[in-house]
């Protein structure tokens, strides 16, 4: 084959290449050309750079200070870790769950109609509305045995001597359960109710003709109907609350004898009063095996969830 050959068929592949490598730039280019592409990737870059430096980074860096296998036998041998994990169980699953079932029942009572109910639900939001340091300290010191609101309440109206509410591992943390259900619970008052006032009157209206009145239609219409919503709010606030460290902080200090600790209070203590960073990375990771299945199941439905509720 001569010279003239070779170069006709180089010729010949280079033209037969070309629309496929001129596809996967208008793929990679998104269809923009020109001055477009560019201002497109002077708009994407800085996104892409705070992506990494505030999420993608801070993930890798904690996964790898919490890699050396030797620090999960010293976690599990320190008590106080194994008061805290029993402490973060009932803190997340009573916080979570009496607060989402009362603030179903709540949001049923705001769907009535008059200018006083409107009235009561914007005082009932000013909870969450004011700051949460201002929110817990107040009731840490309405929680206080000697001087609290409520203990001076008690003895005021029924003449009866108050606990000591932050002196002791169970009153305490269910102090701060108490607070982070009152702080909480008119956000998702809030959202349950934008849920209800999403479905249809006609469906409460045809299930009255039927007879299905009060409880009937509760449990047969808006049990069913806010069936995903409330599952979603309840993975999602499950997660959340997985790593609150405030309610602990501010109401009980974490007291008495660091009894009422969750994770993320004994994360930042190892990692702080302890020095140990690791140690605290390591105490916030044993969180994973409830978070991961948490965050797979929300995202799924997440993926799968329907326009309509």
């Amino acid at each position: 084959m001569d010279g003239t050959s070779v170069l006709r068929s180089g010729a010949a592949s280079s033209a037969q290449a070309l629309p496929g490598l001129r596809a996967r730039r208008r793929f990679w280019r998104g269809g923009l050309q020109g001055s477009e592409y560019t201002w497109a990737i002077a708009f994407v870059v800085p996104y892409i750079a705070i992506f990494i430096v505030f999420v993608i980074y801070p993930i890798v860096y904690g996964f790898w200070l919490g890699s050396k296998p030797s620090l999960y036998p010293e976690l599990f041998d320190d008590p106080v870790y194994k008061m805290t994990v029993v402490n973060t169980l009932l803190f997340v699953g009573f916080g979570v769950n009496v607060r989402n079932a009362i603030a179903l029942l709540l949001s049923g009572f705001f769907m009535r109609k008059g200018w006083w109910v409107k009235g009561l639900l914007m005082i009932f939001v000013l909870p969450w509305a004011v700051p949460m340091l201002p929110t817990f300290i107040s009731l840490h010191w309405m929680f206080d045995g000697d001087y609290g609101l409520l203990n001076n309440l008690l003895w005021s109206v029924f003449h009866i001597n108050g606990a000591h509410w932050l002196d002791t591992r169970w009153l305490a943390l269910g102090s701060a359960i108490v607070s982070f259900i009152w702080k909480w619970m008119p956000f998702w008052t809030i959202i349950l109710l934008a849920g209800r006032m999403a479905i249809p009157t006609d469906i409460y209206e045809a299930a009255k003709v039927d007879g299905a009145t009060g409880v009937k239609s509760f449990f047969h219409i808006t049990v069913p109907m806010l069936a995903n919503l409330y599952l979603m709010i309840t993975l999602i606030s499950t997660i959340w609350t997985l790593g609150d460290f405030n309610t602990i902080y501010f109401v009980t200090g974490g007291g008495p004898a660091m009894s009422t600790y969750v994770l993320a209070n004994l994360g930042i203590r190892d990692a702080f009063d302890l020095a140990d960073p690791r140690l605290g990375v390591a105490a916030v990771l044993t969180a994973l095996p409830v978070l991961i299945p948490l965050t797979v199941i929300l995202m799924r439905k997440l993926k799968h969830a329907e326009v309509q509720l």
